[in-house]
């Protein structure tokens, strides 16, 4: 089997692990690109367990009275992927701190795993909400086990020392989680250019946000693979 562990180790000097300032950027646009979702699930995980009693149950929220445990491990999941693995997309960061690299990593997968499960349980057993249909809840489905995959496939990977392909599956997996923050965006350009929408409008609203994540992630692979400076990195992380 052929592992990534034939080049000579490369003690990185304080330059190469000193962040730039665009890798602080991209840091902080992943956290904030993540606000909105983290908010309103802080706001949800709120209302059912400390106000459950006095939440007023609407047709919005009664499948999540009715379930509250779902949820509650999709958000809390979610919130601890999203914000921590933000720091993970500093090559700089990782390499000055390896070793917190690799122990927020063993706390990123099996919080992407709750995230991506959790999800899958609610696509599938939780009333449709209005406005949703088969074809969102198909999508639903297909992000759920590709995430999961791919967190399965990370560490399959960085147990095998393949630290390139471990990135890669990483990153795709991130971008899947990262969905509801860009359907954030998707539909508020929606809303201002278009205004309301139906059925299928908002399906591909929604699935647009998971499709420019999955692209934007595709990007970043492949520049690290054909970037001879980026792929060593890779292979030291």
């Amino acid at each position: 089997m052929n592992h990534d562990t034939t080049q000579p180790a490369v003690r990185p000097t304080r330059g190469q692990t000193q962040p730039s300032r665009m890798e602080w950027l991209v840091t902080f646009g992943l956290i904030l690109l993540a606000v909105i979702p983290v908010l309103a699930g802080m706001v949800r995980v709120g209302q059912l367990t400390i106000g459950l009693d006095t939440t007023p149950v609407t047709p919005e929220n009664a499948r999540f009275v009715a379930s509250p445990l779902p949820v509650i491990l999709h958000i809390l999941g979610s919130t601890v992927y999203a914000l921590l693995g933000a720091f993970q997309f500093a090559p700089s960061f990782r390499l000055r701190y390896p070793r917190w690299h690799r122990r927020a990593g063993w706390l990123l997968v099996p919080a992407g795993l709750v995230a991506a499960l959790s999800g899958l349980w609610m696509a599938h057993f939780y009333p449709w909400p209005a406005g949703d249909g088969e074809l969102l809840y198909a999508m639903r489905l297909i992000v759920g086990f590709m995430m999961t995959l791919s967190l399965i496939q990370a560490v399959v990977a960085v147990r095998q020392r393949k630290f390139a392909q471990h990135g890669a599956w990483m990153v795709r997996a991130y971008a899947l989680g990262m969905g509801a923050g860009t359907q954030v965006l998707t539909q508020i350009i929606w809303m201002v250019l278009v205004g309301t929408s139906g059925e299928f409008a908002r399906n591909m609203v929604m699935g647009s946000g998971w499709l420019i994540n999955l692209l934007i992630a595709e990007w970043i692979i492949s520049r690290r693979l054909t970037n001879p400076q980026r792929r060593a990195k890779a292979t030291r992380t």
